[in-house]
């Protein structure tokens, strides 16, 4: 066990090497492209939303309050890393969900050598695409419901102290769980029985979500993060999931 979230780490690392495969390289593209569009515009938008809060406050403060300004941007950068690397993950993962379960399926190919049972293809993710999106919902729902406690803690005297290190297991709990979802998904696996599974081991999970929120962090690595932890994600469903009852 004490090894468990040393191997998430390498599951997601194997992930990085997967997406090099020649063979899976244009299963990356959409993903990729979703991913890097999605950041970029989040940072362009909270940028742009920063520098007309200042121009907002510079209007309303005494001049020797100017200072203020220099205080405001590690608040403005920590918001950013909250809300861009976190919450417009999840948009990012919503709308790339049909081609994040095609990679998955072809991740699994190239590691098995056999094909899902019930089929695949861009076909079948094509049809499945409101299903797919529907749980996708879900998973958001079921991340902010949990988000919520987790928040409430900031405002607890003392427990905030604790705050932040229980805020990055969450958010590595909720990881393993958006991208764990992709190869078990494509066995029919409901979002219940995807909790149930991963509980059985925790600490792998937390291991592998830890890995993909701290690789969200970096800059440039986190465009690529997305496709990166499906590989990893449906590595680590074959190698340790996939014989689970």
């Amino acid at each position: 066990m004490a090894v468990a979230p040393v191997s998430g780490l390498g599951y997601l690392l194997q992930g990085v090497r997967l997406i090099a495969s020649p063979g899976l390289r244009r299963f990356v593209v959409v993903p990729l492209l979703v991913n890097v569009l999605v950041f970029a515009g989040a940072i362009w938008a909270g940028v742009a939303w920063f520098e007309g809060f200042v121009t907002w406050v510079e209007g309303r403060v005494p001049g020797w309050l100017q200072w203020l300004e220099w205080l405001l941007w590690p608040i403005f950068v920590l918001t950013l890393l909250v809300l861009v690397f976190y919450g417009f993950g999840l948009v990012a993962n919503l709308i790339a969900a049909p081609f994040n379960a095609l990679l998955a399926e072809k991740v699994e190919l190239h590691l098995t050598g056999r094909p899902l049972e019930e089929g695949g293809g861009l076909a079948k993710a094509m049809r499945e695409l409101i299903p797919t999106l529907i749980d996708e919902v879900r998973k958001v729902l079921y991340s902010l419901a949990w988000a919520i406690p987790f928040l409430i803690l900031f405002l607890i005297p003392g427990v905030n102290l604790a705050a932040p290190l229980l805020w990055f297991l969450y958010t590595a709990w909720m990881l393993a769980l958006q991208y764990v979802d992709y190869p078990m998904g494509n066995h029919g696996l409901k979002f219940s029985a995807m909790r149930s599974g991963l509980r059985k081991r925790r600490m792998l999970g937390l291991g592998f979500g830890a890995a993909t929120a701290g690789m969200t962090l970096v800059p440039v690595l986190n465009f690529m993060v997305m496709p990166a932890a499906v590989a990893g994600a449906t590595a680590l469903w074959v190698s340790e999931l996939r014989g689970e009852p």
